[in-house]
């Protein structure tokens, strides 16, 4: 069965489907052949691994096999058939779901949802004590990313008022939620693409997009100033700045895989507590607590680092560069891990090549083949901890903003045939209709988004 399709020339040429048979790739032969020893050492030594990480992992071997369900397409004019196996449309290390919800939710966002003005992407990195805490707990994960959008947007505001003197000028955001680093490492951190502007009427009228000049260095430092402030009331609130391990009492695998991820450490075997392994011209040794990346490496335009949380904010698109923009959708919306980056060595070990040459000059991280398992486990984030999102939209005036998920099981429809405000009774209609999920509550006041004009 062939497709037609338009090449550069203006002909019309053939495109045959080939399944892309995940059994034969290097990951599903290590996954294979891992996973009962990973669970057999873990029961042994009385800590099983988690049920939603088992779940994942064995739903990643089945996904994409005939043997585990398929549809028969038939096309009429050929009259050839075609098998297309089921897909686990899991949201953990899948480099095929993942790649396929990456390339779908990029264009979502770019078709329906950003409108045509500048965009600036605000990346905001976590100190390594509250990557551990936030990797496993949706409440304060969403404090956090609520305390860094009141702190970037109060200063998006002021700075519409000094250059252009509007009091009260409305932003729009979208949030993907990253748990994950170049190198399968755990590190939690938030990739927000912000309008660059505001606008300047009311809520129910919001007018015309008003684009801010890029910001100083001065401005990202008192954004991360007030996400720090924020965060600690947040800590000293909720009684988190003691050193009591929830996660350790009731799953001391997991509390010691994330751990270890977290600081890219050996986590079980002989080598326990050692430095990763790495490869590439090591021509400038790293100290204590540096991972190739962090403090001492050299800071780019548009960067705060202070108190192990750093701020970027350097990477902007234009109105109309919409190819751009949906490049930069994917890059936030990307999965965890890529099979091509992933190779075989000669003595049977695995190297994992970095998107980036870190400072020292490593370009690979090489762990054995049973520890694959060990990176992945602690970036399957489960619905108990972190409920179903990779991307937030919030898009933020004073009196109506809207929040909705990318990616999920189930799709907010866009409501944009109101163009006035709603009375209460109205809004409250709504609500039914947005059938809100588990453990977000929607104000009432969300609903008539057409206001923002997309």
């Amino acid at each position: 069965m062939s497709t037609p399709s338009h090449a550069p020339d203006g002909l019309l040429v053939a495109i045959e489907y080939e399944r892309h048979e995940p059994e034969k790739t290097l990951l599903h032969e290590v996954v294979r052949e891992q996973l009962e020893p990973f669970l057999a050492r873990a029961r042994g030594q009385g800590a099983p691994v988690a049920r939603f990480v088992e779940r994942e992992i064995r739903a990643y071997l089945e996904c994409g096999l005939l043997a585990h369900g398929f549809l028969r397409v038939h096309c009429d004019a050929c009259e050839h058939d075609r098998l297309v196996a089921f897909s686990c449309k899991r949201r953990g290390f899948c480099p095929s779901c993942g790649g396929r919800r990456m390339a779908n939710t990029a264009a979502s966002l770019v078709d329906h949802v950003l409108p045509k003005v500048p965009v600036r992407q605000w990346v905001l990195t976590l100190p390594y004590p509250l990557r551990y805490r936030c990797a496993w707990d949706a409440m304060l994960m969403s404090e956090v990313l609520r305390a860094f959008m009141r702190a970037l947007f109060a200063d998006q505001r002021r700075r519409a008022r000094r250059v252009h003197g509007i009091e009260r000028g409305h932003n729009g955001s979208v949030t993907f939620i990253q748990r994950f680093g170049s190198a399968l490492n755990l590190a939690p951190h938030f990739h927000t693409l912000v309008l660059d502007g505001v606008y300047p009427g009311p809520s129910y009228d919001l007018g015309s997009f008003v684009p801010l000049p890029p910001p100083e260095t001065e401005d990202i430092a008192r954004v991360l100033a007030g996400t720090a402030r924020r965060i600690l009331r947040i800590l000293e609130r909720r009684g988190l700045d003691s050193d009591e391990d929830a996660l350790a009492s009731d799953d001391p695998l997991l509390a010691l895989l994330t751990a270890a991820s977290i600081r890219s450490r050996i986590a079980t075997g002989p080598e326990a507590g050692e430095r990763w392994r790495r490869l590439g011209d090591r021509v400038e040794p790293l100290e204590d607590g540096e991972d190739g990346v962090e403090s001492k490496s050299p800071i780019p335009p548009r960067c705060v680092r202070e108190g192990g949380m750093s701020l970027h904010a350097d990477v902007a698109v234009p109105a109309n560069d919409r190819n751009r923009l949906e490049r930069l959708c994917r890059y936030a919306a990307r999965p965890p891990l890529a099979l091509d980056r992933l190779e075989a060595m000669p003595a049977g070990r695995l190297a994992y090549r970095l998107k980036s040459r870190w400072r020292d000059g490593t370009t690979h991280v090489v762990m054995e083949r049973h520890e694959l398992l060990e990176r992945l486990a602690p970036l399957l984030g489960s619905c108990r901890f972190l409920p179903g999102r990779h991307a937030r939209i919030r898009f933020v005036t004073t009196a109506c903003w809207r929040l909705a998920r990318v990616g999920g099981t189930r799709w907010f429809r866009l409501l944009r045939n109101e163009l006035r405000p709603m009375t209460l009774q109205e809004r409250s209609k709504r609500i039914w209709i947005l059938k809100r999920p588990r453990r977000l509550m929607l104000s009432a006041a969300l609903v008539p988004i057409a206001q923002l004009r997309l």
